[in-house]
Parts: C-alpha cells; sequence; structure tokens
C-alpha cells in the first residue's frame, strides 16, 4: 500500500503539475488519481520513474513511500 500522505507531500514540495507527473509516467491525470488514492498500485517502472523525478534517492524512503504496511488516515 502507498503512504498517499507522504507521496503527496513530496509531489506538492516538486512543484510539479498531476498532469505533469502524469505524463512522465505515461498515464492519464485520473489513472495517477487512482494510485494516489489507492484505488490502483503503482508499477515498478511508475515507482522508479516518481523517485527519480521526486528526488527520493534513499532506498528507506523509497520502502516507506510505495511500500508502506500500515498507513496512518
Amino acid at each position: 500500500m502507498t503512504d498517499v500522505k507522504r507521496l503527496r507531500e513530496r509531489i506538492d514540495n516538486s512543484g510539479y503539475k498531476i498532469s505533469f507527473i502524469a505524463e512522465k509516467l505515461g498515464i492519464t491525470p485520473q489513472g495517477l488519481y487512482l494510485k494516489l488514492n489507492n484505488t490502483n498500485e503503482f508499477k515498478a517502472t511508475e515507482i522508479q520513474i516518481l523517485c527519480n523525478l521526486l528526488g527520493v534517492d534513499d532506498p528507506e524512503e523509497m520502502k516507506a513511500i510505495f511500500f508502506a504496511s500500515e498507513v496512518a488516515v
């Protein structure tokens, strides 16, 4: 499960728009919103692109964001 709160913080701090990020991932903005709402899962390639785009270079942080076992609501 994705820690959406943490991921959205990274996106907000990046200054990138959802449409730009979706384009880089090769999906629609609606598709990205589904992933950000934990309706659909991120693919491994999408995680790699997001980490590069958002400057997530620490493996532990990447794991905490994209492979959270529990997410606070």
